[in-house]
């Protein structure tokens, strides 16, 4: 029994529900549009999603915590919520009468308080009634069409967590200094080289400009904000930025620039230009240069560097993602990091992934950043990202940004170092191929 609902409707179901699965327990196209099908399979099981789906392409329907039966009686669901899909997103309806959530009718399916019913009077229709317990607009629920094609009612399930992490951590001050000793103490396999350069790339609002804060914030000891960051569903950032960052109000560099860019949008002619990359790659964009999305950089405007040496290049790509967008990432984003992967792979730039907001996504690494590799929901997002961009699960690194901290916190300190010792570990991997390609092609000659 192949659920209709798909993967990236679910997660972003359960985003709302905590730390959860779905099981189908019923499909009416199998089992039956009538109510006594429908309580058969679904009576006493709780929480559940009921879902319906009509001819005009909407998915819609609601959640309870209650266990269906066919008492006739109305039930108290103070949690219980319509919703609807638009896109990708989820529109959501909160219950304003919670005394009437839920009625148990005999020859119905899923019954929510007069508002909604999903296999009306064992047929398969809707009935829809807004303002009853529920406020939403029969427009944007259904689009009035109430003939039903489908409805499937799903068993909300708590998903275990690990009981040991599934990859190790030290979570100590002890260890955030010794990580931070190493990194002030780091050289490029490259001796010609005092820094690596790192690309972040990722969506509008992933976090980039956030992670360069939360790194400079470690090493100054306080939380800053240098890099412009926020929320916007534009770019904040505008120009091709590198970031030094200093241990210390007046400490040493550290071996490592990171190169913000604008953020991508899906939308031909909008955010970063893919082009742009491949000069951001090659070394040709000079600092502070303002991006045009509708024209690539060309070889003529001012500043552009016509004859990059290996410390204007990048080293170490990294794509910076949101963890509570993965499951939802519009396709023709997908496609334009698709395609700026294949260009970075024939330049063989090693490429990273930074999965931001981390605590946003499961509220069980919220109460506790330290549970973060014990938790499947994490582990799941990291092998979906893991497998829409292309990169090893080994090159996916968890993270979360001081976004409205106001001190620092040692896990969260240990979880950015940890992406740091990355990207450097990547670098030197990169100058180790530079090597062996420059020996091969000494050999060669010879």
């Amino acid at each position: 029994m192949n659920p209709r609902l798909t993967r990236s409707q679910q997660r972003t179901i359960c985003s709302q529900l905590g730390h959860v699965k779905l099981q189908l327990l019923y499909k009416a196209s199998i089992h039956g549009f009538t109510g006594a099908a429908f309580h058969q399979r679904c009576d006493n099981r709780s929480p559940t999603v009921s879902v319906g789906y009509n001819a005009s392409g909407f998915v819609f329907g609601g959640y309870t915590k209650q266990p269906f039966s066919q008492s006739g009686q109305y039930v108290y669901d103070d949690q219980a919520f319509l919703f609807t899909f638009n896109g990708e997103n989820l529109l959501k309806y909160p219950v304003t009468g919670p005394e009437y959530a839920i009625k148990m009718v005999g020859n119905s399916g899923p019954y929510f308080g007069e508002a909604l019913v999903l296999v009306y009077g064992n047929q398969s229709v809707v009935h829809s009634n807004t303002g009853n317990y529920y406020n939403f607009s029969a427009t944007d629920m259904h689009g009035n069409d109430l003939q039903l094609t489908e409805c499937e009612v799903y068993q909300v399930e708590e998903t275990p967590e690990f009981e040991k992490p599934w990859r190790p951590m030290v979570w100590e001050s002890e260890k955030r200094t010794e990580m931070m000793n190493s990194l002030k103490s780091y050289c490029p396999a490259d001796h010609s080289l005092s820094q690596i350069r790192v690309l972040l790339i990722g969506p509008v609002g992933a976090g980039k400009s956030s992670f360069f804060n939360s790194l400079n914030s470690l090493f100054r000891g306080h939380v800053t904000n240098q890099a412009i960051a926020g929320s916007c569903a534009t770019s904040l950032t505008t120009q091709f930025r590198t970031y030094s960052v200093k241990s210390g109000q007046k400490g040493k560099t550290l071996p490592i620039i990171l190169c913000d860019t604008m953020g991508l949008e899906e939308n031909t002619g909008a955010g970063l230009d893919v082009d742009d990359i491949i000069s951001i790659l090659k070394g040709h964009l000079p600092n502070f240069y303002r991006f045009n999305p509708t024209a690539p950089l060309h070889s003529e405007a001012y500043g552009y560097i016509k004859s990059p040496e290996l410390k204007d290049r990048i080293h170490c790509v990294v794509y910076v993602i949101d963890a509570c967008k993965i499951s939802i990432m519009a396709t023709r984003l997908e496609e334009k990091l698709a395609a700026i992967r294949r260009k970075i792979n024939l330049m063989g730039i090693p490429q990273l992934v930074l999965m931001t907001k981390v605590d946003e996504a499961c509220p069980f690494v919220a109460q506790d950043l330290k549970n973060i590799y014990k938790s499947s929901y994490i582990k799941e997002m990291m092998q979906e990202v893991s497998a829409r961009l292309g990169v090893p699960l080994s090159c996916v690194v968890p993270v979360k940004n001081y976004c409205e901290e106001l001190e620092l916190d040692v896990n969260c300190d240990i979880l950015l170092l940890t992406a740091i010792t990355q990207m450097l570990r990547s670098a030197d991997s990169y100058f180790d191929e530079l090597s062996d390609r420059f020996n091969y092609a000494e050999t060669k000659k010879c």
